[in-house]
């Protein structure tokens, strides 16, 4: 009995994952043109912008450990609903900037509450055997709907189906997959007991040094990452003009890789160890920046016309960009697997989130100047030097 409750579990939560990843893809992916079309957002304002798109980060740190008498699947369901607002009210009302900027941080909330709370319930449902490939079949499912939301995406706007006018529909579709993806976390209560077994008891979060070279990844994470979030995009939608269908074939490429991919680093985890795969991730990071940095210059502050090798190296690096994010999983998998107790899990990823969204709003707005004062070109340049510090420490992780 005990063994089909674990089945049906893994299969509910893989559901959870293809909802999430769907909705994430037809909301997440295209917020810069959305901004860019709708609101006609300059660099600095994308940069302002990340401030109360990037807070719900810090702030759901003190929200999950306030909520952890719910557990972890109930504080799932009530951030999958947060999302579904902020992107319900957004789908049907073109509010002012400043109104707008509330309900991206409602719905940011709602995806930010559920990182950290995803996470732990995936590695409840998984414990220790086979972690890597496990949480990689998770995140290659969430992968393969991210794939499908860019095809939805690229014919909606490509035949006009879908614009930012009012309503923006796809908006709405994206909030009826949150909804839906609260329904089987809820499902997932009845099925399986091990993520409220694993969840904290108790209003708190942990800080003990045990962890603090986890805490330092997500801090040097988290500033390379807002870079790759926003500024990897810019560089096509401000300087080379791509609208919200080609970004979307961006993503889908991205994202059929990343359905293969994914696993495959989740294998690599549990065969070399989480040490190795965090000082590969650092070193692909280095590179994708260079590229970036010398691209961005090359094209400088002017849209230019590109083809042939110069079109395809824009292709490609926004692609491995989008594919060595996924080497995320690496983190909650270390910080499983040095974690004293298993209720340290939860807090101790919301914490590292925190860390990490500390860094990315510093980052958005300090960025954000520098591309407009200085070139987008010393951007990347910040993005590969903290990328080389996150090599550093990563090369002295110690699993006990």
């Amino acid at each position: 009995m005990g063994k089909n409750r674990k089945i049906d579990g893994i299969m509910v939560f893989l559901i959870i994952s293809a909802f999430t990843g769907l909705a994430m893809g037809l909301s997440d992916s295209i917020l810069s043109n959305y901004f860019r079309e709708a609101y006609n957002a300059t660099a600095q304002d994308r940069g302002f912008i990340e401030f109360p798109r990037e807070m719900p980060g810090v702030i759901s740190l003190l929200l999950i450990a306030s909520l952890a008498f719910l557990k972890n699947v109930k504080t799932a369901i009530i951030a999958m609903l947060l999302a579904a607002a902020g992107m319900t009210v957004l789908g049907l009302w073109r509010p002012s900037f400043g109104v707008m900027l509330i309900f991206i941080f409602i719905y940011s909330l709602g995806t930010h509450m559920n990182m950290p709370v995803r996470d732990s319930i995936g590695l409840s449902l998984v414990k220790d055997r086979g972690m890597g490939r496990m949480m990689g079949r998770f995140n290659s499912m969430s992968m393969a709907f991210s794939m499908l939301a860019g095809l939805i995406i690229f014919f909606g706007f490509r035949f006009g189906f879908f614009d930012f006018g009012v309503p923006v529909a796809v908006f709405l579709l994206s909030a009826a997959c949150f909804i839906l993806a609260a329904v089987f976390f809820g499902i997932l209560r009845k099925v399986d007991p091990a993520p409220e077994k694993d969840a904290p008891v108790n209003a708190r979060f942990i800080f003990r040094k045990e962890y603090i070279r986890y805490y330092i990844i997500c801090a040097f994470f988290g500033g390379r990452k807002q870079i790759m979030i926003v500024y990897s995009p810019w560089v096509l939608i401000e300087l080379l003009g791509f609208r919200a269908d080609s970004m979307s074939i961006l993503a889908v490429i991205g994202a059929f890789i990343g359905i293969f991919f994914v696993p495959i680093v989740g294998r690599w985890i549990d065969r070399y160890g989480v040490r190795k795969v965090m000082m590969i991730e650092a070193l692909a990071f280095i590179g994708v920046y260079i590229a970036y940095g010398l691209l961005s210059r090359w094209v400088g502050a002017r849209a230019v016309s590109l083809a042939g090798p110069a079109m395809l190296l824009v292709y490609l690096l926004n692609i491995v960009d989008r594919m060595t994010a996924q080497f995320g999983m690496d983190r909650a998998i270390y910080m499983r697997q040095i974690a004293l107790r298993p209720e340290d899990v939860t807090p101790s990823l919301s914490l590292g989130m925190s860390i990490d969204h500390i860094l990315a709003i510093a980052g958005s707005a300090v960025c954000g100047m520098i591309w407009v004062n200085f070139g987008p070109e010393y951007v990347f340049i910040l993005a590969g030097l903290m990328s080389a510090a996150n090599f550093v420490v990563a090369k002295g992780i110690k699993i006990r």
